[in-house]
């Protein structure tokens, strides 16, 4: 018989500080079944801010860790908001079914309310862990896997600007210039502190996992990111190339960068991570060419559902009242008046009338980005329409002109 976890009375929570880096570093790695080692630390010191860290503790050991980054997030119509990203969630193997987890997700959760910041993301390990705290699942991502010189359509227009790989240290300044000009319109899209940027490309052995390090692809308003192998077979070179991220300006530097990877010499495949509405797939002569395989990416959640829901923008003018259920949040459980005008912004305030929707605010988290629809999660059970047509006029608001998209795990 299996029996509801329950908080540990003897265990403690607190906030961290500097010193307590390696023991946090340490119990993050033997969670994820790691070698703890002077790489695995170095990583984590990237991004670390004690100040938004917390430390579960049984007597005076470390046994479970997480953290809160402090970064912002495109949001739909309304660009970057404060935005607060989860890390470093992990609980010590022999310490699990304690509550553990519990005690850091609500802390969390308490804290962000208490500061203001209305929402939270992260990416999560394994899919059923964190819809129970509210986080809804809303971007994916496509892993694409294309032979070597596979051919694009002949109206594809390929910038004649030349392609050049440039050591890392060249390369750093002017990719960073690159993203910088687009991030800010492509929802999903975080900023990228200089820590984010030392963990996002940390190349430490280890890391690679018998591939190359990092190489740095660059087109002038463009960019690739990749690694690749050695691999031989008995009709000759077949090297697999793993590109970590793309980036373009615009579409024919990206059919420069995409031309690029795809032709690079002695090479039999070319995986890449995409997002979900990427165009190379339609850019091919033969759309067959690729493979392509979905992941979950970035899961939302909504800590104060009035101010994240006024935050964005809307696809169509609405007027709908949510019943919302908040079991960790209570402050946003009841209802809520959306109230959405022509010009796409809305008023969010506490509402006695009728709802039109019932839902739980892990769906609300799930539609917010715009990639999944109301209309969706309603035909899984997850949204119930309780006035004829609102569904499908508020499900058609939370849209955006493109799927959202996350590629950058944190």
């Amino acid at each position: 018989m299996s029996v509801a976890p329950q908080s540990d009375q003897l265990l403690t929570i607190r906030t961290l500080t500097d010193a307590d880096l390696p023991a946090f570093s340490a119990v993050l790695a033997s969670a994820f079944l790691i070698d703890h080692n002077d790489d695995f630390l170095a990583s984590e010191r990237t991004v670390f801010e004690p100040a938004r860290s917390h430390g579960v503790f049984d007597g005076a050991e470390m046994i479970g860790s997480g953290q809160l980054l402090t970064r912002r997030l495109v949001v739909p119509g309304a660009g970057p908001i404060p935005a607060a990203a989860v890390t470093s969630i992990g609980v010590a193997p022999g310490h699990r079914r304690r509550g553990v987890l519990s005690m850091i997700m609500r802390t969390q959760l308490a804290g962000l309310h208490e500061t203001g910041e209305p929402i939270a993301a992260l990416w999560a390990s394994e899919g059923g862990i964190y819809g129970r705290f509210g986080y809804g699942l809303a971007t994916q991502y496509v892993r694409l896997a294309l032979p070597r010189g596979a051919a694009f359509r002949r109206d594809v227009e390929v910038d004649p600007a030349p392609v050049r790989e440039l050591p890392r240290e060249q390369a750093l300044p002017l990719i960073r210039k690159i993203y910088e000009s687009v991030w800010a319109d492509r929802v999903g899209y975080l900023d990228r502190t200089d820590g984010a940027w030392d963990y996002h490309l940390f190349d430490a052995e280890p890391s690679r996992r018998g591939q190359t390090a990092y190489r740095f692809a660059v087109h002038p308003e463009g960019y690739a990111v990749y690694r690749t192998r050695q691999e031989w077979q008995d009709r000759g070179p077949r090297s697999p190339v793993t590109v970590r991220t793309l980036v373009a300006a615009n579409p024919p530097a990206y059919a420069a960068i995409c031309r690029y990877v795809l032709d690079i010499d002695l090479v039999g495949e070319v995986t890449m991570r995409l997002a979900v509405d990427e165009p190379l797939v339609h850019m091919l002569a033969d759309s067959r060419a690729a493979v392509r395989t979905m992941f979950d990416a970035l899961w939302v959640r909504l800590v104060d559902v009035d101010r994240a829901l006024a935050a964005r923008r809307y696809a169509v003018p609405v007027d709908v009242v949510l019943e919302v259920a908040d079991e960790l949040c209570p402050w946003n459980a009841g209802r809520w008046r959306l109230a959405v005008g022509e010009d796409g912004r809305a008023e969010v305030e506490r509402s006695a009338a009728d709802p039109d929707l019932a839902l739980g605010v892990e769906a609300l988290g799930a539609a917010y980005l715009g990639g999944t629809r109301l209309a969706t999660l309603a035909a899984a059970g997850r949204v119930r329409e309780l006035r004829r047509g609102a569904l499908a006029r508020t499900s058609l608001a939370f849209l955006h002109d493109r799927e959202p998209g996350c590629l950058e795990d944190f």
